[in-house]
């Protein structure tokens, strides 16, 4: 039997907490908010009555500049309102960019989850963030989207993956360039005119 249009246009609407909540750095692109939710997949199954909706094969989600994609993908939401995600694939990813600068974030892990109760994203084995050229890799990366509070945590040292070397979480910070390293000129490198030197 078909969905009713109410039924489906709430299970987009709960996928859509999951691609929010996944660009975990602050910052994110405000306009894509406002933007229409679209979905792909191979199959999609909505329970109604439990508040359930599935996603299954190449799950492509996106809205404004936002994307996210998965092998599969399911959203509930609980009887006080608040919605649950989870994510898998090999990997999921997500990509957005940033407000007010040529800047995106870009992330992958095998497993995402969202908790809208307390609004928390963790991403599980081989979760790695980026943001340009600084990045951070673990095994376990967790983000309060409120507080802004970021955990991540290493396997230990039994658990060494390329993710993970030694087990361990790897922190990446490029230094800010200035306008020399840029290619900039400053004032007193300014080149000299040719006539400069000359009498009149």
């Amino acid at each position: 039997m078909p969905k009713s249009p109410i039924c489906l246009r709430r299970a987009a609407l709960n996928a859509a907490l999951l691609l929010a909540a996944c660009c975990l750095p602050a910052h994110a692109d405000r306009d894509d908010r406002d933007k229409p939710v679209n979905i792909e997949a191979d199959k999609m199954t909505a329970d109604d009555n439990k508040k359930i909706t599935y996603f299954e094969g190449k799950v492509i989600l996106t809205q404004g500049t936002i994307r996210l994609t998965a092998d599969h993908m399911t959203v509930h939401e609980d009887p006080e309102g608040f919605k649950y995600a989870s994510a898998y694939g090999n990997p999921v990813t997500f990509r957005q960019k940033r407000e007010g600068v040529n800047e995106w974030v870009d992330g992958v892990a095998q497993h995402v989850e969202y908790n809208g109760k307390i609004d928390r994203v963790e991403l599980f084995d081989k979760a790695l963030v980026r943001r340009d050229k600084d990045e951070i890799r673990g095994d376990y990366l967790s983000y309060d989207t409120k507080t802004e509070f970021l955990q991540a945590r290493g396997t230990g040292s039994t658990g060494s993956t390329p993710s993970a070397p030694g087990g361990r979480v790897h922190v990446t910070l490029q230094p800010k360039g200035d306008s020399k390293a840029q290619g900039g000129t400053t004032p007193s490198q300014k080149p000299a005119r040719k006539d400069q030197g000359k009498t009149p």
